[in-house]
Order: C-alpha cells, then structure tokens, then sequence
C-alpha cells in the first residue's frame, strides 16, 4: 500500500497550486489572452498530465529504474547538450533552458534531477566512489551553468551530496566538497554581474529599491501586507503588476499576503510532512538502491521548495527557482509528480506498522 500522507499532501498541494496560480495570474491572463483562466486552464492540464505521469511511476515495476539509471543518465546529457544548440534550445530571458521538439518544449534541466538520482543510487548501491562522484556531479553540473541556470544547479548538487553521504561517504570528503561547491559557487556569482547584483540586494535589500532590489522589497511588502490571517483570497494587491513573477517563483509571496502567516506555515507545514514521510520510508528500507533513490527524491523535492522558501523570506538570495506543485510551468510539476509516483512505489517495499515491517 503507498504512504498516504504524502499522497494526500501532494494531492492538496497541487489543488492549492490550480487556485494560486488563478489568482495570481488574472489579470495578466486577461490583458494578454483576453481570458482570465488561460494560466489557470494550462496549470490544470500539466497537473492532470502530471498526475497520469504519478500513478505511471507509482505502479510501475521498480526493478527498472536500476537498470535503466545508465542509459537514461547518458540521454539527460545529451538533452542538456541539445539545448545549447541554436535553433533547438528557446531562450527566454537571457537563459537558453527549454528544448522545443515541435508539439511542446520541455526543460532538459528537470529531467537531470530523475537521471542523476537513480544513476547515483546504482553507482553508489555497494560504497562510496569519489572520483565517479565527481566527474559526474561536474559534468552535468557545468552543462546546466552553460544555460546557465544556478538555481537547479544548486539543487542537482544538494541532491547529489545527500546520496553520496548516504552511501558511505566520509566526513573529510564531505567538508572538502562542500568547501569546494563554496569555492566555486563563489566564483561563479562574483564573475557574473546579474548574480552579484542578486546577492547584493540579499545583503542589503534597501540598496536600489527601485532596481537590482525591486523584486525581493516587493515579495517583502506582499508577505508583511499579510499579516498574521491575510488580506482574504483573491485580495492581494502586490500581484497587480507590483510584484514579479507572481505566477513562477514568487507566487508563495501571493499565497501569503493573501492567507497570511498561519496560510504560510501551513505550506511549509506540508512540505515538511513529504521531508518527514519521505525519510522514514529511505530509513525502513533495505534495499541500498532503493532507500538512496527514495533520499534523492525526497530531498530534491524538499530542498526546491525550501530554497524557494528561503528565498521569500529573504532567508537566501533569489535564484529563480519555483514552488513545486505550486508555481506555474509544465516541466517542473511533472518531473515533480514523477518524483512522487516513485517515492509512492518505493513505499510499498517497507511499510511501517506498530513498530514491525512488512513487505
């Protein structure tokens, strides 16, 4: 049988996500589109997709995913290749991450959470390898900066380390390659202007309210606006043309000026529901692929959400990375559903009763 809590908070997630995505996009739908529900019609078909991708995942024979984690690594790659390539790759603000074959475009990116997930949990079934690790985590890693895209690299690196550790990895590699992601990660943010203006305004929000620090002032006011019970649903001023991205990677700021702080912690309060369900089923199993594949999920899922989060409550610099189930876009909520079918599937081998274990 599947873990119901996190069926059940997934479901309610994505309902939340169809209403918040509505009311933050209405009057953009309706200047642009002349229909108010465009966004919201769109966000209802990617979650149904989604939701047929979940139960896919979710009854699927789990054994495949082993044996398919090579190949299906290699073909992430190669799709983080393609979409670097003119004419194959659609950029969209200044970053080439979608790959349109035609009848949809999709972000490469999201597949290569999947892909290094499961290629990580059979590389690391028996022990830890470090050079693998490495030249692995790097590769694809460089290929999702060349777009660039630091939010999902972020993610991709957070993920990887959690499944290395799991594995067996030592302490002193562990500090080394985090003292190395902070090395490098500085790097990258101090050679790219856009990136350093974004941790600027980070370290002082005050400092060009009406430039590089507008975005972060305005998902300030919209959280403060909310108070402790919230302006009331569809009442939120920020999102008329006020705040940035209302629909994508700001729309939490929506949802809390609209439902205040309690509205707030109930979010967060379900995504902490997946990290808790999603750790006790890694830990009750034995299978080593299975309980690192059921980490990778877990703590890709758990840690977009909260470096989103973050970001919101001015906790992180921005990054442009969205909520899932919740933000709008298709790719992201689908890899996201995906990742939930698998986790589902992986809770039927270890299920938690009364203290005993049954399979």
């Amino acid at each position: 049988m599947f873990d119901m809590p996190i069926l059940l908070v997934t479901l309610l997630l994505l309902v939340i996500g169809v209403i918040a995505v509505f009311e933050a996009s209405i009057i953009q739908a309706y200047n642009q589109f002349g229909d108010e529900l465009f966004f919201a019609k769109r966000q209802l078909q990617w979650a149904t997709i989604g939701f047929i991708v979940m139960m896919v995942t979710a009854y699927s024979p789990i054994e495949y995913t082993k044996k398919l984690a090579v190949p299906f690594f290699i073909v992430s790659l190669l799709l983080l290749v393609l979409v670097l390539i003119p004419g194959l790759g659609t950029k969209i603000g200044g970053a080439t991450r979608w790959l349109d074959i035609g009848f949809f475009s999709f972000q490469p990116s999201e597949v290569s959470k999947l892909a290094i997930i499961f290629y990580f949990a059979a590389l690391f079934e028996k022990s830890s390898k470090l050079v693998p690790f490495l030249g692995s985590l790097a590769i694809t890693a460089g290929l999702i900066m060349l777009q660039p895209d630091l939010g999902t690299t972020i993610i991709i690196s957070v993920v990887s380390i959690a499944i290395y550790f799991i594995a067996g990895a030592k302490w002193k590699e562990i500090v080394t390659i985090g003292v190395s992601g902070l090395t490098l990660g500085s790097i990258l943010i101090l050679s790219s202007p856009y990136r350093l203006a974004r941790l600027m305004t980070f370290l002082d929000p005050n400092a060009d309210p009406q430039g590089a620090s507008y975005h972060i002032r305005q998902i300030i006011i919209s959280l403060g606006s909310g108070g402790l019970v919230g302006t009331g649903i569809g009442r939120s001023l920020q999102k008329y043309r006020y705040l940035p991205e209302a629909t994508t990677d700001s729309i939490f700021a929506v949802i809390g000026e609209e439902t205040g702080f309690i509205g707030s912690i109930f979010i967060i309060g379900l995504f902490t529901m997946i990290a808790y369900r999603g750790l006790k089923i890694a830990q009750g199993l034995d299978d080593p692929f299975l309980r690192l594949t059921a980490v990778g999920l877990t703590v890709m899922i758990v840690s977009q959400a909260f470096l989103n989060l973050g970001a919101m409550g001015a906790i992180v610099p921005l990054t442009g990375i969205t909520l899932p189930f919740i933000s709008y876009g298709g790719s992201s909520l689908i890899v996201s559903l995906a990742a939930v079918g698998l986790l589902l599937n992986i809770s039927r081998y270890t299920q938690v009763r009364h203290g005993k274990r049954k399979r």
